[in-house]
């Protein structure tokens, strides 16, 4: 029996951990719950799981979620960064799912590495943020950061039983987003509604909108090379439409390992939860004979700046990458909150990474305050 901390439970990356994780009574318990706003549907979620702990992201959402719990309720409530840490460090836990979006799962993650918790990793600024500290600390503490992230999973899938010595390159694929056909000139007509159109996947508003501007895979590219151990040199980028691969492996030999699925992020889950066994979570195949043909494209940096900015990012290290999250989380929220126009997402994250002293070899410390001056760099 497996017992987990569910950090982000009422996300889509959440919501389905708990689906599978309720078809194996027998393997799996949750222990704590974790969310930030979304009261009723954790409120379910207790109900149906019963974890020791729940935590939300503040004092008055604290109080309204007792109020939605029955009198005997045994689950305790807390809220805010102690209350996550708590959650991921809980002495009855064995491994945390970390599926919050943006920054905010940093200090929990290392918090549950130190405390020797093995980690089922969906939260990706994670690693953007600070993955020389928080990869270096799991080797220190022995544990696993086993990725969640459909890319990241397959892999990880296509690594299994070879060298990494045999490794040529990884190739990171996309579907292109809901504009990878859309003319450059037509951008400045974009709309929110399109945007969080997404035409494969479903997801939070966050990663939908870094999904159109790529600056998602930007991302991956720098999660990649932290999970992987590789240069940035060493990861392709390849659009592809039908998110049937979901990455793939070349070795030295002249041979491209790759994984297949569905788009849905189950298989994923699955497998983190359960490595190195598979669940049978009655997961369909794809229909091959009516997909007809696989197609690929490489990513236009003129159109979508975005992956661009992430790859500089990567290139320099130090605080930048953090500097980078950091803008283009406040740059999607004031698109999300229709402030800014999409073209003005990344225009606001280059201004603030030229702006940026960048500090190699940084501490925690230095992320953090990093982070912290570019939510607050005035565009």
């Amino acid at each position: 029996m497996k017992s987990l901390s569910i950090l982000g439970s009422t996300g889509s990356i959440g919501r389905n951990a708990l689906q599978i994780i309720a078809k194996f009574p027998d393997r799996f318990s949750v222990r704590a719950l974790a969310a930030n706003t979304s009261i009723d549907l954790l409120a379910e979620q207790i109900r149906l799981f019963r974890p020791e702990i729940a935590v939300v992201g503040d004092a008055y959402h604290a109080l309204v979620l007792k109020k939605r719990l029955p009198d005997d309720s045994q689950t305790e409530i807390l809220h805010g960064q102690k209350g996550l840490i708590q959650a991921s460090t809980l002495s009855s836990v064995d491994a945390v799912v970390a599926a919050m979006v943006g920054a905010v799962g940093l200090v929990p993650v290392l918090e549950a590495i130190r405390a020797k918790k093995h980690i089922a990793l969906a939260n990706k600024e994670t690693l953007v943020m600070a993955g020389t500290l928080v990869m270096d600390s799991a080797r220190k503490h022995g544990v696993s950061v086993l990725p969640i992230d459909s890319e990241h999973s397959a892999i990880f899938q296509c690594l299994q039983g070879n060298h990494s010595s045999d490794v040529t390159k990884i190739i990171l694929t996309c579907s292109g987003g809901p504009f990878r056909c859309l003319p450059q000139e037509k951008f400045s007509d974009i709309t929110l509604e399109q945007a969080l159109n997404h035409p494969n996947w479903s997801m939070g508003e966050k990663i939908t909108i870094d999904s159109a501007t790529l600056m998602n895979k930007g991302l991956e590219i720098i999660e990649a090379s932290h999970l992987f151990g590789l240069s940035m040199q060493r990861i392709e980028v390849l659009i592809h439409p039908q998110s049937i691969i979901h990455s793939m492996v070349a070795y030295r030999d002249g041979s491209i390992l790759a994984q297949l699925g569905i788009p849905d992020m189950k298989t994923a889950i699955a497998y983190a939860l359960s490595y190195p066994e598979r669940l049978d979570i009655a997961q369909p195949f794809p229909d091959f004979a009516r997909i007809g043909s696989l197609t690929f494209e490489t990513p236009d940096k003129d159109r979508f700046p975005c992956l661009q900015l992430a790859i500089d990012a990567c290139e320099t290290g130090g605080t930048l990458p953090a500097v980078m999250n950091a803008a283009n989380e406040t740059a999607v929220r004031a698109f999300l909150n229709r402030d800014i126009s999409f073209m003005d997402i990344p225009k606001r994250i280059r201004k603030t990474m030229n702006q940026h002293s960048v500090i190699q070899n940084p501490s925690l410390d230095d992320i953090l305050q990093a982070d912290q001056w570019a939510r607050k760099f005035e565009n």
